[in-house]
């Protein structure tokens, strides 16, 4: 009997899969993984198949969309970027950073606007404005506002949080998975707890095909690995205006610029644009060696 499914949790060397309807199966690896050093991960995508009697073993691992280090977890489609529109006060700059992060590692991001409730929506539609490259939902864990809204978007995902302490991500998790019940600062104080231990990462069912990292995700404000010169390749609305003079136009100090033209004729948000002069003025502009 083979059955597909996908890898929600590792302990011990024993691999915890999800089949299609729910089902989990506790599984060993095939030996040949570790001859041909090949680590399966949690969100691998499996086929499994049963040796004797209620004994599993993984038979193959398909092939990867992704690979996450910080998580470890493979095959994200989605990161859920969370910022809130107070408490704490949203910092666009940061909110950024962290969508260069997460597009850095081939992943599509979905802006979530938590708390909407407290401000009225302003915050959200300064982001709808400035970010309407982007997939963007508002929601409120308080009131459920826009909550359907959001399981619709990562229906049939694998997800991820990014975003900074204490703008809701643990309650929205246990919004998208009801009788969860996580406390609220649960999630980083285990992290945080296994700072120097190997980090567990757990996918959550949230309905059919449907998981969440059990993890505060790629959540680190710091760009880490791009260069100035390759900046620009993770704003995807220069995309359709990089008609420039020059090869390899940073669409900064260049002349004839069509990327600069572009803001001029607010195709691109202005306040977007100057952020990323001010990021990429803080990129170094080549690899430093020891």
């Amino acid at each position: 009997m083979e059955i597909n499914g996908v890898i929600a949790k590792v302990i011990a060397g024993f691999y915890y899969v999800y089949d299609h309807s729910g089902n989990i199966y506790e599984c060993r690896a095939r030996g040949i993984f570790r001859k041909e050093e090949i680590t399966p991960l949690v969100g691998d995508h499996v086929t499994v198949v049963e040796k004797a009697k209620d004994t599993y073993v993984i038979d193959k691992i398909h092939p990867r969309r992704n690979q996450l280090i910080r998580p470890p977890v493979a095959n994200v489609d989605i990161a859920i970027v969370v910022v809130a529109s107070v408490s704490p006060e949203v910092s666009l700059i940061a909110l950024d950073k962290l969508l260069v992060n997460v597009l850095k590692e081939k992943v599509k991001p979905l802006i979530c606007v938590n708390k909407i409730d407290l401000d009225g929506g302003r915050t959200f539609e300064i982001i709808k404005n400035q970010y309407s490259i982007f997939d963007i939902v508002g929601v409120s864990a308080k009131t459920g506002e826009g909550i359907e809204e959001l399981k619709q978007k990562i229906n049939g995902k694998i997800s991820v949080f990014a975003g900074q302490s204490g703008v809701g991500k643990t309650s929205i998790l246990n919004c998208l998975i009801p009788g969860l019940n996580l406390k609220v600062g649960e999630i980083s104080k285990k992290i945080e707890r296994g700072r120097h231990t190997t980090r567990v990462v757990e996918l959550l069912r949230a309905g059919e095909d449907t998981y969440i990292a059990d993890t505060p995700g790629f959540s680190s404000i710091e760009i880490m690995g791009i260069l100035r010169d390759e900046l620009k390749y993770y704003y995807p609305e220069f995309y359709d205006h990089e008609n420039c003079k020059f090869p390899g136009c940073n669409h900064i100090f260049e002349p004839e610029c069509g990327v600069k033209a572009a803001v001029n004729a607010r195709m691109i948000n202005f306040e977007r644009y100057e952020r990323y002069k001010e990021i990429f003025m803080q990129l170094p502009a080549k690899k430093e060696y020891d």
